[in-house]
């Protein structure tokens, strides 16, 4: 069973509509809301703590994921999730995400120090959910994921953080948030991410800022977003 919110069919379809136009202010955070809100019933086959087919360890962010010498597992069988999990190297939309694992794909796959060593070939063809930069490339109706390393080729930086408007990024060379709001201006900004630990699904977040600066954050906007 998967339950997506009521507007994101119709927002898939307008968003491809426009891909050439970029995408609205709008738009982005609805794809996001939809993302942090999609609900969705696992079953025991859908987790995965060891090698897929294809010979990449795959670890899924259920409740058994302590006892593989990992933290933060969330999701458990037979009983309704919220959230899209992360998947290293995942872009699916909601329905390619219900299609998955209906076809019987595990759901999720963590951010491992192994899979940031070989990025790209660390990704599964058989795990389902998206990744931090999948999602802001899906939030701005990409055609295709950019990783945190290719945003800034179609962006602009910000040079002061008060110039944040929805649908802007946070951006350091390991993780990207998108941008919400500020819950208190100036001093905490409410971001949707995806992830990362302990985490390790689509959610929205009030973070202060002297924390995200700290940790190498600066924001950045993409060049082709309307108001």
């Amino acid at each position: 069973m998967i339950r997506i919110a009521s507007m994101s069919l119709a927002l898939v379809g307008l968003l491809a509509s426009c891909a050439s136009r970029g995408v609205s202010r709008k738009q982005a955070i609805e794809t996001a809301w939809t993302y942090s809100k999609i609900e969705w019933k696992p079953v025991a086959t859908h987790a995965l703590h060891g090698k897929d087919v294809d010979g990449i360890e795959v670890q899924t962010p259920d409740t058994g994921l302590h006892r593989h010498g990992y933290q933060g597992g969330w999701w458990q069988a037979d009983r309704i999730a919220r959230g899209m999990p992360y998947q290293w190297g995942g872009f699916d939309t909601p329905e390619s995400f219900a299609a998955s694992l209906a076809r019987g794909e595990v759901a999720g796959d963590i951010s491992t120090p192994a899979k940031r060593k070989l990025g790209d070939a660390a990704v599964s063809r058989h795990s389902a959910g998206i990744d931090c930069s999948g999602f802001v490339s899906r939030c701005w109706n990409l055609s295709r994921p950019y990783s945190t390393q290719q945003l800034p080729e179609i962006c602009t930086p910000l040079k002061f953080w008060f110039q944040l408007r929805p649908g802007d990024i946070l951006l350091n060379d390991r993780h990207v948030l998108l941008f919400a709001g500020w819950q208190t201006p100036g001093k905490v900004v409410l971001a949707y991410e995806a992830g990362p630990f302990p985490v390790w699904r689509v959610n929205s977040a009030a973070i202060p800022c002297e924390k995200l600066k700290r940790e190498g954050y600066a924001p950045w906007r993409y060049r082709k977003i309307r108001d």
